[in-house]
């Protein structure tokens, strides 16, 4: 799953910030952000009313101008302060309909992601792993422990400072390996990515792939190869642009007609089969029975109220998963035992080594003049 701007705007949408302030794209960013004063101390060739642009230019003017340092400092105020509402938004449902298997990758700075992650925990464990490629207001990283955790915080009493992840880049030079958090975060989705991880299904959510981003497009076609080489990987696009618009921007990672185009969440895989997606996937694409052939679809209301009445409605769901990992470590116990059994004959008995057993160990200790081979 990798979210851009677009997820977080709908979901303030569905439930606006507490505080009641708005999630801004890159065309309206200087202006949701009060960001105009500034502009005055800007020469005019200078001004873009595309943020990461205008932002990009300035850096390569001065990467240590006191405009540059105000920037920097007013959006992460604006972001951090943040909060998710208290009734479900689409960020709860998208992380509730994920397990362990899969990864979200976000763009986004907001901590909506990382609150929903939190708060999910109520519920279960077994939840999606994140990575933030742009960094996140929430979140820090501890170069001491290689750990990310709660900006500001620290991982130990005696040290680990999670010290505050970076935002802002220069559009033209994202060189995402000069910051150790970021490198550590693109390593987790392009490996996710890539055919050996065994990713059957990709969604894209409110990203646009904008051509000003090219380290991150280049990133990431790189990591998923040709449309050709995924042949079965089916592609899924949340966005409310033309069909005809989405088809072209992603053209070189789908194959043929192996994608899904829907302008909201509910439409999506996620909503119509949550914490089954990849089960979906099998028992359409691969089907071991004619009942998995017509399996439906088990999609979610969207009308809950409250975090409890979204926790109540996954909870079969949960519990079916902590039966099936109950028998699976069950009989995996099991086997280990038959094969222990069959190894040593009798309860205690150690295996008799061979001579060449023996004369390795020996070969492998500190050899004293007492020491011999037998």
């Amino acid at each position: 799953m990798i979210l851009g701007a677009g997820a977080s705007i709908a979901s303030t949408l569905r439930n606006s910030e507490p505080s009641g302030k708005k999630l801004p794209s890159m065309d309206n960013f200087i202006e949701t952000l009060g960001l105009n004063d500034l502009l005055d101390e800007i020469p005019l060739t200078t001004r873009s009313n595309n943020f990461e642009k205008l932002y990009s230019t300035l850096h390569k003017i001065d990467p240590n101008s006191s405009v540059i340092k105000e920037i920097e400092t007013r959006v992460r105020y604006y972001f951090e302060n943040m909060s998710l509402p208290d009734e479900p938004t689409i960020y709860d449902y998208l992380v509730l309909s994920l397990r362990s298997k899969d990864l979200i990758a976000t763009f986004n700075w907001d901590p909506f992601l990382y609150q929903a992650w939190c708060r999910s925990r109520e519920v279960t464990n077994d939840l999606p792993y994140l990575a933030f490629l742009h960094g996140c207001v929430a979140l820090g990283y501890s170069k001491e422990d290689k750990k990310c955790g709660p900006a500001c915080m620290y991982a130990r009493r005696d040290g680990g400072y999670f010290e505050p992840t970076r935002l802002l880049y220069p559009v033209e030079q994202k060189n995402y390996n000069d910051d150790e958090f970021i490198k550590h975060e693109w390593t987790r989705l392009k490996y996710w990515l890539s055919k050996e991880s065994g990713t059957v299904r990709v969604t894209i959510f409110g990203y646009g792939a904008p051509t000003s981003d090219v380290e991150a497009v280049s990133l990431l076609k790189n990591a998923w190869g040709t449309s050709e080489e995924r042949s079965m990987e089916q592609f899924e696009i949340i966005d409310i642009t033309t069909e005809e618009k989405l088809r072209k921007r992603w053209d070189e990672f789908i194959h043929s007609h192996h994608y899904d185009i829907t302008d909201e969440y509910f439409g999506s895989v996620l909503a119509f089969n949550p914490r089954r997606t990849s089960e979906s996937y099998f028992c359409h694409y691969l089907p071991s029975s004619p009942s998995e052939a017509f399996r439906e679809s088990n999609p979610i209301p969207s009308n809950f109220k409250t975090l409890q009445e979204l926790w109540n409605w996954h909870k079969p769901l949960i519990d079916a998963e902590i039966k099936i990992n109950a028998i699976s470590k069950k009989i995996s116990i099991n086997t280990n035992k038959k094969v222990l059994n069959k190894r040593y004959k009798k309860k205690g008995k150690t295996k008799k080594k061979t001579n060449q057993e023996i004369t390795e160990y020996w070969l492998r200790r500190r050899r004293s003049k007492r020491t011999r081979i037998k």
